[in-house]
């Protein structure tokens, strides 16, 4: 009986000092924690955008395209697998790639993102189709964006609104 109290009591003496170590420990380096990252609702820290369009089709009711630059500056690794436009039926993620000897549009796989990459969304590369765009949609207005990347979270910006003949490219991103 004696035995299992001594044994006791040194366990308690152990994770009190562990306790007391830590505590000593944390007022050396000032007594507070690393501040959180702040998370604003609807954005992924560490996205930056830059330059967001969605380029109208000429013919009424066509898939519009989304441009933009993206860079990502954080140290937890992301993969974006899905996008949503507003005011459109549905969009897609899009690159082009070769098939049967021909260069064609086709889904694009998950964007894998590490610190410091930077993605072009751009014409003849990775860029979001929307499909049935609303009429409502007109040039000079502006379309809520949003990629999910996999595990849940999402990150929403507005687009420009521009019409089928206006400037397509710019910005001066990399190629994933």
């Amino acid at each position: 009986m004696n035995m299992t109290i001594n044994r006791g009591r040194s366990l308690k003496t152990v994770l009190m000092a562990g306790a007391l170590g830590s505590a000593m420990l944390l007022s050396a380096c000032g007594g507070e924690a690393d501040a959180p990252v702040e998370e604003v609702a609807g954005t992924i820290p560490g996205f930056n955008i830059e330059n967001p369009r969605m380029v109208l089709n000429a013919v009424q009711g066509n898939p519009a395209a989304v441009y933009f630059d993206l860079t990502y500056e954080a140290d937890r690794g992301l993969s974006i697998n899905s996008a949503s436009v507003a005011n459109t039926a549905s969009a897609t993620l899009h690159d082009y790639g070769e098939y049967d000897f021909k260069v064609q549009m086709m889904e694009a796989l998950p964007i894998p993102l590490t610190n410091g990459k930077k993605v072009a969304f751009k014409p003849g590369g990775l860029h979001i189709m929307a499909f049935e765009p609303s009429a409502d949609l007109k040039p000079g207005d502006k379309a809520e964006v949003t990629l999910s990347v996999m595990g849940g979270q999402t990150h929403t910006f507005e687009a420009d609104v521009l019409a089928a003949g206006d400037e397509r490219a710019a910005g001066d991103g990399e190629d994933s």
